[in-house]
Order: C-alpha cells, then structure tokens, then sequence
C-alpha cells in the first residue's frame, strides 16, 4: 500500500476535515477475553482488517489485525481458534480524537509507522477507526506534522518549534483557497494541542520534583478563541482548571496550574494580562468550588469580572478527565437560563459597541487603522454567546451558534447566514493583516489597515459594520423579553 509520506503537497482537505469525517463507523469491537475463532467471524462478516478490543467502558486497550490471526494460527495450529484475543492483541492503542482536523491523524501515522488509528471521543470511548487507505487521497508534505511535534515535544522549547511554523502553514492555506474560520480551526487546534501538552509536561514535572500524583481527577479548560477554535495569531493564555476533589488540594493544583502557564509562556504563548490563567486562584475550583464560583456571578459579578466570565463560557476541555468539563458545563447553561438580570448584565460588560463609520460612510481610524476585534468581532460573538445562553445552546463556536440559534427559530435564517459571512469576512481581513505585518516585521495585532482593502472588500467590511447596530438591537429585544 502507498505509504503517506509518498504524497507530495498539501492538499487543504487536511486542513478543512474532522477525523470524525473520514473515519470508518460503525466502529466493530471485541473483548480480550473473546476468541480468535470469534474475531475471525466479526472480520470476515465485516470486511476489516482488525478489530478493537474494549474494556467495560468502551475505551481501547488493544487492537488485533488479521496478520496477529495468521501469526496465532501458525504458531497454535489446531488450537488457535480458542486463543483469548487478549494474549495476542497488541496494546496500547494508537488513538486520536475525533474532533481532531485530519492533519494530526495523518501525522501521528507517519510517526507511529502505523496503519490503523483508532479515533476517541472526549471520554475516550472509541467510536470509529482511521486507515491509512481512508487517508490516500489525502496529500501530505511536512506541514502536516505540526500537531504531531507538539504531541511529543520533551520541552517548551520544542513547543515553541512547532507553534513558529503556523504562519506559513497559515499563508499555505490562504493560498490553497480555504477560508479564514478553517484556518483559524487549525491554529485553535494547535494552540489546544500545546495547552494540552503543556499539562503533560508539568504533570511530569511535579512527579520528578516530588509533588506525586494528582490527588483527585481533574480537567485544563482552553478558554476565550481557543476554546472557539477561532484564534489568530498572538493569542495569549486563557485557561482554567476543574478538580472532583477538596477545597484541601488546591495547593497541588496551585503548583501545576503554575507549571503549566511557565511553560506556556515559554513556549511562545504569554501569561494573559487579564489574569485569566490556572496559576491564579479565581480559575482554579473544585467541582463544587466552580458550582459556587459561577453563582457568585450569576448574583454579583459587573464590570471587569463580565467580561472574564465572557471568556470562561467558551471553555472547551483539553486535558485530562474531559467528563468534568462536560458537567460544568451543563451547570453553567442551566444557571444561566435562570438569570435574566445575568444575560443582561453579559451583554452590557461587552459595551455599546457603535461601528466605525463616519457621517459619509468613511471608515474612522486611529493612526490609520481599525481595531476589528473590538469594531467587529467582538460585538458578533458577545452576541452568540449571550443568545446561545439565553436559548440554553451548549455550542461553543460563533458559527455554530449561530447555526443553532437558526436551527431552533430564534434567529432568521437568512440573518444568521449573513452573520456568518460577516464573521469570516473579519477573521479573513484580520488574517491577511496580521500576515503581512509578520512578513514586515511589525508586531502582532488586531488592528487593520483598511488601505489594505480591495474595493469590494471596503464594502463588505462596511456592510458588516452596519450589521453591528441590528445586532445588538436584537440582542437587546431578546433580553427585555427575559
């Protein structure tokens, strides 16, 4: 079979695409303690090649292919076919997530030298498999292997490796055709897989430096763009963690929550000048800790504090027992739903953001730019979010919400496609910017030139700054109902 690393350039399939999208389902298991003469039936009734092996929960623990049946037969003969599959199987099992975009499955093959991935969801339940031959038309070169630096980088240093290839691969892409959400997914992607090994990392450090292990289960939240999958470039920390322990254990937490963001911060990746980090107590909790945390600012919290809380809602769990995550989630939609003066207190933190258009219809900058983040993007998804709270939406991605707040008849289809528009429109122009300021040497920002801007661009851009104002309206007609 042709091998992956034979295919030249890169195609944007990789880019764009889900493991959840080509992987092979319905996923066919077995149990260790099964037969040979069992698998042989399940694979041959099936058509496949191997076949996964599951302990009660559903999660891999090894994987027998029909090359282990035909080595068991050779070497048992006669007796082969009562073999336990669990004396052969081979473990532990290559895995991958199913959110993961197909790039990372496709670097993790070429490093692991296997065929077979099996791909997980967020509990580790295997759900699907990932062929070699799912993967062939799929083209590779050595962008591809980003993720897979990251996943066993020894050190920040090697983090930081990894992280400085995301511009071109960016530029690559824009020049591939695929649009400015997709590229920003994959930065979101890398920037989840290095907060993820930056957890690896410090756990392995507090082990060698004596702290042991941890007392209790526990989850790193990815907050903000990240845990939207829209980040861009210089995106800072914004991370938190949940424990199933003791207010007693925050000590241990206290010194990983500190590893964690010192090698981040190393790595390329700067401490968040908002504070919105596990080093610091306010984002760090127990499960009760964080039930009590987020009632405070149901009841209390205004000002600076709403629009940290704005950051929060987007967590997505990257690290570790991902099932408290999922919990505190259905703990923070469900008080949310309860709190009108809450949703309106959320929407206010954001400002009465007001677009950036003069009396003619001129763009109005400042030393010639616009700030598009807080002009454009963040009146857009501070409006999803409060929405998709309101309407009790689990979704974290500003499209996404979008979609669903379609979907459920709380937004008119064509105004929320036209949202969508405008949203890549931004995060494409921003893209661009930040792009030619890297090329230029100039530093990293969120402030565009509009000069920049072809004229159907200019218009568009216009168009969507003028949506800001019915957006918010709407927003805030959906509140005075609440």
């Amino acid at each position: 079979m042709t091998d992956i690393t034979s295919l030249a350039r890169i195609d944007s399939f990789a880019y764009r695409h889900r493991v959840s999208e080509v992987m092979g389902t319905p996923l066919v298991t077995s149990r260790p303690g099964n037969t040979i003469a069992e698998a042989a039936r399940k694979m041959s009734s099936g058509g496949i090649s191997s076949l996964v092996l599951v302990d009660d929960a559903g999660r891999p623990v090894g994987i027998v292919t029909e090359r282990d049946i035909l080595k068991t037969v050779a070497a048992h003969r006669g007796e082969a076919a009562d073999v336990p599959l669990g004396t052969v199987m081979s473990s532990p099992v290559a895995t991958v997530h199913s959110d993961a975009l197909a790039y990372v499955a496709m670097g993790r093959m070429d490093r692991l030298k296997v065929r077979h991935l099996v791909a997980v969801d967020d509990q580790g339940v295997a759900v699907g498999m990932v062929t070699v031959r799912a993967l062939l038309h799929i083209r590779a070169s050595s962008a591809l292997v980003i993720g897979d630096e990251v996943e066993v980088a020894a050190s920040a240093a090697d983090m930081a490796k990894a992280k400085d290839k995301l511009p071109r691969l960016a530029s690559e892409l824009l020049g591939e055709g695929v649009g400015a959400l997709g590229i920003a997914a994959v930065i979101s992607s890398v920037l989840r897989d290095l907060t993820a090994r930056a957890a690896s990392l410090a756990e392995r450090e507090m082990a060698a430096a004596g702290w042991g292990e941890a007392p209790a289960q526990w989850c790193l939240l990815l907050l903000g763009s990240g845990g939207r999958r829209e980040s861009l470039f210089g995106a800072d920390q914004d991370n938190a963690i949940i424990h199933d322990g003791a207010d007693a254990d925050d000590p241990w937490f206290a010194e990983l929550g500190k590893r964690i963001c010192d090698i981040l911060d190393s790595a390329g990746i700067p401490n968040c000048s908002g504070g919105v980090m596990a080093r610091n107590s306010e984002w760090r909790h127990s499960v009760e800790g964080w039930d009590r945390h987020i009632h405070r600012w149901i009841r209390e919290a205004d000002g600076r504090e709403l629009l940290n809380v704005h950051i929060f809602v987007d967590f997505r769990p990257v690290y570790g027992r991902m099932e408290l995550g999922a919990g505190l989630r259905a703990a923070l939609r469900d008080a949310s739903i309860r709190s009108p003066r809450f949703l309106r207190a959320m929407a206010q933190a954001a400002g009465d953001v007001r677009a950036p258009l003069g009396v003619l219809g001129q763009f109005i900058t400042k030393e010639g730019r616009l700030d598009l983040k807080m002009s454009g993007l963040l009146p857009l998804t501070t409006a999803a979010r409060v929405l998709a709270l309101k309407h009790g939406i689990t979704a974290c991605g500003t499209g996404d919400r979008l979609m669903a707040l379609a979907r459920d008849g709380h937004l008119p289809d064509g105004e929320a496609e036209a949202f969508r528009e405008s949203h890549e429109l931004m995060v494409r122009v921003l893209l661009e910017q930040q792009l030619a300021d890297l090329a230029a040497g100039l530093p990293r920002s969120n402030r565009v030139d509009p000069r920049r801007l072809n004229g159907r661009d200019r218009d568009r851009l216009k168009s969507a700054f003028k949506s800001i104002n019915a957006l918010n309206w709407l927003l805030q007609n959906a509140l005075s109902s609440v």
